[in-house]
């Protein structure tokens, strides 16, 4: 009999795979991504305070020239180096990449190509 697995039962399994290996400290925060079909959001957590430090996505204000419009590699890529230099105006340099239940490529990956270019550093 095969089980019956409820639909986001196992991206939740497999995010918790990850963020098991993954803990966010005062001095190397979390960068933690959520990707949905239309957009893209990434936050940098502290995970020993609980406390989200800043966070971007395509819904910031004046980011897209049209809200509704499917995101793409491109804004995936602004909204990594927009995170980046949240965090560089709070003196983070240095971040854990936690890609979540998504595989490390794509728009996953092209939003840590922004912020490494942006110059943060995991």
């Amino acid at each position: 009999m095969a089980r019956d697995v409820k639909k986001g039962e196992a991206a939740k399994k497999r995010a918790t795979r990850v963020r098991f290996k993954l803990r966010g400290t005062t001095e190397r925060p979390r960068l933690s991504v959520f990707r949905s079909n239309k957009n893209i959001f990434a936050q940098i957590v502290d995970d020993s305070k609980g406390v989200t430090l800043t966070a971007a996505s395509t819904l910031d204000k004046g980011f897209r020239t049209k809200q509704g419009d499917p995101f793409t590699k491109a804004t995936a890529r602004d909204v990594g180096k927009r995170i980046a230099e949240r965090a560089q105006e709070m003196q983070i340099k240095k971040v854990v990449f936690d890609r979540g239940p998504y595989l490390f490529h794509g728009k996953v990956k092209a939003l840590a190509d922004g912020a490494r270019e942006a110059g943060l550093d995991f």
